[in-house]
């Protein structure tokens, strides 16, 4: 059955239909002009949206709809985890082709329903539309942290240290091999770096670890690039990121794959983006104390891969013995490179 035998209400209602219990805050969810959600006094609520467009973000012979729903609601619950929050509520704009199989349909909502209900988080709402040649996908998310605890990307001071959760490379080495073919590494590597790709895990337990604390000065979530995202983290809080080359965590997958077709798996951690880890900083007192609330709260691991300097903003790494600044050549989709 495609789009167009059930129209745009028919799509509506069985989106609608679909829906599981929603939590007490939301008063009214689909199926009115807007959802009703009563929030409370002690929090700071947070809004992100990022959207999925077929043959931007991804294509459909390489990930099933509801491997895509997941891949929505994870881009945009990493926003918040970075913040140190607590995702709450989504939205969701559909635009499909009218030729669309409505079990594509069924499938990337439960996907996305289930990565959200997941991290605590409701779907209460969107729109439908006709759109040619490709599919969007657009979320719209809602979360909170408690009051004046957000994690900022402007407030890493001269001094302090930077760290990164988890590990770095895999999501790019993940694309590689989906573009160039798996045989090139191990089969087990292939299906985890693939996995983390399509389907990334946001970091959400360790940036409410994080935000616990008091200690991070910055954060931010690694998605167009170690590199980029570094500068970013520099630009905003006017200084310069020194990163050790010899302290950043490579995964597996970027090792593997280095080894096998000559790829810099530095390159892959510095430049490749969709890690969804979070990169964040420290005062030099603190690296016990957030590596043991990451740890207790999630069980990831946090590496100290630098320290913040005063100076202009941008990003230096130090590589056998030589530094160079890190040039922005992160995922950028209005580069003509």
């Amino acid at each position: 059955m495609r789009a167009k035998e059930i129209g745009e209400f028919g799509l509506i209602a069985r989106i609608r239909g679909a829906a599981s219990d929603l939590p007490p805050d939301v008063i009214k969810g689909v199926g009115d002009d807007c959802a009703i959600l009563r929030p409370d006094v002690e929090h700071d609520f947070l809004f992100t949206c990022d959207c999925q467009i077929q043959g931007t973000h991804f294509r459909n012979e390489w990930i099933t709809p509801r491997q895509l729903g997941r891949r929505v609601a994870a881009v945009n619950l990493s926003d918040v985890a970075a913040m140190g929050g607590a995702p709450r509520w989504a939205l969701c704009s559909l635009a499909i082709p009218e030729e669309t199989d409505v079990a594509w349909v069924d499938e990337l909502y439960t996907g996305m329903r289930r990565e959200l209900a997941g991290a605590g988080a409701s779907l209460v709402g969107g729109n439908t539309a006709r759109l040619s040649g490709a599919a969007l996908i657009d979320l719209f998310l809602v979360g909170a942290v408690e009051r004046g605890r957000a994690l900022l990307r402007s407030g890493a001071r001269p001094g302090d240290l930077v760290f990164v959760t988890g590990d770095l490379g895999a999501s790019a080495a993940g694309l590689a091999l989906l573009r160039d073919g798996v045989g090139k590494v191990d089969h087990e590597i292939a299906e985890e770096a693939i996995g983390r790709h399509l389907t990334p895990t946001p970091r959400l337990g360790e940036g409410r670890a994080l935000a616990a604390t008091g200690l991070v000065s910055s954060c931010i979530d690694v998605s167009d690039g170690l590199a980029s995202d570094a500068l970013r983290l520099a630009e905003e809080s006017g200084v310069t990121v020194r990163l050790d080359a010899e302290r950043i965590p490579l995964s597996r997958a970027a090792l593997a794959l280095g080894e096998a077709t000559g790829l810099d798996p530095m390159d892959l951690a510095l430049y490749g983006g969709e890690e969804f880890e979070l990169l964040f900083t420290a005062g030099r007192g603190a690296e016990d104390a957030v590596r043991e609330a990451v740890a207790a709260a999630a069980g990831a691991s946090v590496k100290r891969i630098g320290e913040v300097a005063a100076g202009a903003p941008e990003v230096l790494v130090e590589r056998r013995g030589k530094v160079f600044s890190a040039q922005r050549k992160g995922y950028d989709h209005f580069s003509s490179g």
